[in-house]
């Protein structure tokens, strides 16, 4: 198998990690049930999201599903034009792939995405303000949106390719135009 292919691995993973968790829940829980797993804190609640990750929501599911489909598509063109040297960002792609794909299938089969992991991190309150004349009503979050595997690989992935990007990136090109000139010295 051709080393290019073997990067797929991940998302292959990650894609049935999260199509088998969503079965389980689905299986083993009513819908809206919550079972306690640590206190309060930490519970599994089964819930079907017809928005996207984390709960949000979206007024057009078939734009944001054909859009889903693109960029699943556009990723798994540029992870074959990685190159083979750039394994932080191909694993970084391939986690993103293996969740985007794991949601999207959600979204095609069902209409609506299986979320299950309930947290209480910290509730967020931001009061109402005004700046410049713009009014902004204020934001109050009690507890963290639901969410599933896929959206914690794409999560992941994503700050994967943003710590890439900021530290890797440059480096890696260094590295390739070093190591170029050494393989053009021997030549001569």
């Amino acid at each position: 198998m051709s080393k290019s292919y073997k990067i797929l691995w991940i998302a292959l993973s990650v894609y049935l990690f999260d199509q088998i968790s969503k079965w389980v829940i689905k299986e083993s829980m009513q819908l809206h049930e919550s079972i306690p797993v640590l206190g309060d804190f930490f519970r599994l609640t089964y819930v079907e999201n017809p928005g996207m990750a984390f709960g949000i929501q979206i007024s057009d599911n078939v734009f944001f599903t054909v859009f889903a489909i693109i960029a699943s598509i556009v990723i798994l063109l540029y992870l074959f034009k990685l190159r083979m040297e750039e394994t932080w960002a191909r694993v970084a792609m391939s986690v993103i792939l293996g969740g985007a794909i794991g949601n999207l299938t959600d979204r095609i089969l069902r209409g609506q995405v299986v979320d299950f992991f309930d947290f209480e991190f910290f509730d967020i309150t931001i009061p109402a303000f005004n700046i410049l004349s713009l009014h902004f009503s204020g934001y109050s979050l009690q507890r963290w949106p639901i969410f599933n595997v896929a959206d914690i690989a794409v999560s992941v992935g994503m700050v994967m390719l943003l710590i890439y990007i900021l530290f890797l990136e440059g480096k890696n090109a260094q590295l390739a135009a070093v190591e170029q000139a050494e393989s053009s010295e021997m030549i001569h």
